[in-house]
């Protein structure tokens, strides 16, 4: 059917098509009859579903449906005289006869008749009647404003809109365009010195919506099915973690596990004492680390994902418990355990303020998204609001948070998210003033907050991780477990391409990835001698994941067979003796 061509009408067809209509809806001006069946008004009607067979190997898919989507592809994609010849050789009309006659009568606009025909086509729900009449009846009535026929529109209004009775204050609306026409341009309906049957034919789509599928098929349904499936098959792929990877209709979808973080590219050795935190910067080009060696680490990564020491942070007194990063990646806040907390320059690592507070030692840190304000959780169960300068702006008192506790704020700025009781978190939406929880039956020993500020995940006392959608009424969604807790806090963390995947730490010294919507366990990836006290992901390269160790390492995972990372093998053992930055290459042991 491909080699038939388009030029010229074919000579069986009737005045509507679906074709034309889509060309209009595109947006030209074409002005031709349609035609929406090779056998117009002679078309035999569709068959009911009681009489349709069905087709496909699991018997699911109606024969007459999916020819009528087929026609309607094609004539979508251009193919006029395929999509025509489609509806004659399987003597399935795209339409009815009387949709096919009500189609030309709106683009027509013959409203009255229109109108008349609306009852016929099949649509047994009087409030949809009711409704595609008063759009049909709208469309009449701007019409006639447009051809400066006041009065006929006045009574359009009056004797045909008005009687449905629906949609009382669209009515008051159309009233007042006839007191004053601007407000008719106002409202999006100006004078039209445009062709009469670009705006029907929105009128057209307008309806579409409103009916029933099985009398007017959605425009592009086809489309719309395949990449249904087609997006349905990524997400159920335990191990889909690349835009590179190619969707094609030829075959099903399917990833290896060599998508997945899963080699040790690197050992980063410099800080002298266990690593409890880590984090990526946002825009992926930054790590920054802690220890109970009380210092923190700014360490860069190239454009071949080696990462390399470039500040050491000192200063504080005792172990550095977190770290956060301001939205621009330009600073870095550091979080003393009860102590104070410090932000420094990335490009210099100089520390730039110290905020303390007097008789109270501070455990968690976060910024303000515009990058003006840091916020603070601090030993006396209260949350501060700071400038970076070091003034105290705002502080929230009573049970906010604990000694122990992570801080999230979401990119908006107006929620804080803390844990206010062992069991409890606290989102705090500070200009709602307003307060919601999450109960949990078990302690709470972490959270991380998803990207999108949609979920939060949760470690627990357990050894489970919950996942909790947090937009509107709170609701958990998941549960991952495997993973190994019994005396420390352990962190996990969102990652990989949309954040598809979820990754922890564990005490049995392994990196737990699990695929996120089916909650299965993918990957327990060895190579640490501690426990693993937390992970990162690195959110500009789902290739990239860090974990931070109680054996004074660093690990950096990437893909087994990483291309780019171009390390010869003898210099793996020369770096990992000589390098000052403390980077111990490997060749993909553990």
């Amino acid at each position: 059917m491909g080699g038939v061509g388009d030029d010229e009408p074919a000579s069986k067809r009737m005045k509507l098509s679906s074709v034309e209509l889509r060309s209009l809806s595109n947006g030209s001006a074409v002005t031709e009859p349609i035609a929406g069946s090779s056998r117009g008004l002679m078309a035999r009607p569709i068959k009911s579903e009681g009489d349709e067979e069905v087709i496909g190997p699991k018997g699911v898919i109606k024969r007459v449906e999916f020819v009528r989507i087929i026609a309607k592809a094609l004539y979508s994609l251009g193919y006029k005289k395929s999509g025509a010849l489609l509806e004659e050789e399987s003597g399935t009309p795209l339409h009815s006869p009387v949709v096919n006659l009500f189609m030309q009568q709106i683009l027509d606009g013959n409203w009255d008749e229109s109108v008349a025909t609306l009852p016929k086509i099949g649509v047994l729900d009087e409030n949809i009647v009711k409704s595609a009449s008063f759009l049909i009846l709208e469309q009449k009535f701007f019409e006639l404003l447009d051809g400066e026929k006041v009065m006929d529109a006045l009574k359009t209004l009056r004797t045909e809109i008005t009687p449905l009775c629906i949609n009382n204050g669209r009515v008051h609306e159309l009233s007042s365009f006839i007191v004053s026409p601007l407000q008719c341009v106002l409202a999006g309906s100006p004078k039209r010195d445009i062709v009469r049957a670009k705006s029907r034919s929105k009128l057209l789509e307008e309806l579409q919506k409103l009916l029933p599928p099985t009398i007017m098929i959605p425009e592009r349904r086809l489309e719309h099915l395949v990449e249904q499936a087609l997006i349905l098959q990524q997400e159920a792929c335990l191990f889909h973690n690349s835009l590179d990877k190619d969707i094609s209709l030829y075959t099903d979808h399917h990833c290896g596990r060599d998508q997945i973080p899963s080699r040790t590219l690197q050992v980063l050795e410099a800080h002298t004492d266990e690593v409890w935190f880590l984090q990526f910067s946002h825009n992926g080009k930054y790590l920054a680390s802690s220890s109970n060696d009380r210092s923190a680490i700014i360490w860069e990564v190239d454009m071949y994902g080696r990462v390399a020491l470039k500040h050491k942070l000192s200063g504080h007194q005792k172990p550095v418990s977190c770290v956060s990063w301001s939205s621009d990646d330009q600073q870095l806040l550091t979080c003393g355990i009860e102590e104070a907390i410090r932000r420094w320059d990335v490009s210099s690592g100089e520390c730039l303020q110290v905020f303390e507070k007097a008789g109270v030692g501070l455990v968690s840190c976060g910024w303000h998204p515009d990058g003006k304000w840091i916020f603070s959780g601090a030993n006396d169960k209260s949350i501060c609001m700071w400038e970076v300068d070091g003034k105290q702006h705002e502080c929230w008192k009573g049970p906010r948070t604990l000694k122990i506790s992570d801080l999230e704020i979401t990119s908006n700025g107006k929620q804080i998210i803390s844990m206010c009781r062992e069991t409890t978190i606290l989102l705090l939406d500070r200009e709602a003033k307003a307060e919601r929880f999450i109960e949990e039956d078990q302690t709470i020993t972490s959270f991380s907050l998803s990207r999108d500020n949609r979920f939060l995940l949760v470690n627990l006392l357990n050894q489970e991780i919950h996942l909790w959608n947090i937009e509107g009424d709170v609701n958990l969604v998941a549960k991952y477990k495997g993973h190994k807790r019994a005396r420390f806090v352990i962190r996990s963390c969102f990652g990989g391409l949309d954040q598809s995947f979820i990754a922890s730490g564990s005490e049995d010294s392994q990196v737990y990835i699990w695929h996120r919507a089916s909650c299965e366990l993918v990957e327990a990836l060895p190579g640490h001698s501690g426990a693993v006290n937390c992970v990162s992901w690195n959110p500009a390269n789902p290739h990239m994941l860090a974990s931070a160790s109680d054996d004074r390492t660093i690990r950096i995972w990437g893909l087994k067979d990483l291309k780019y990372l171009n390390v010869k093998r003898a210099e793996c053992h020369s770096n990992s003796n000589s390098n000052s930055n403390g980077n111990h290459y490997c060749n993909g042991g553990t």
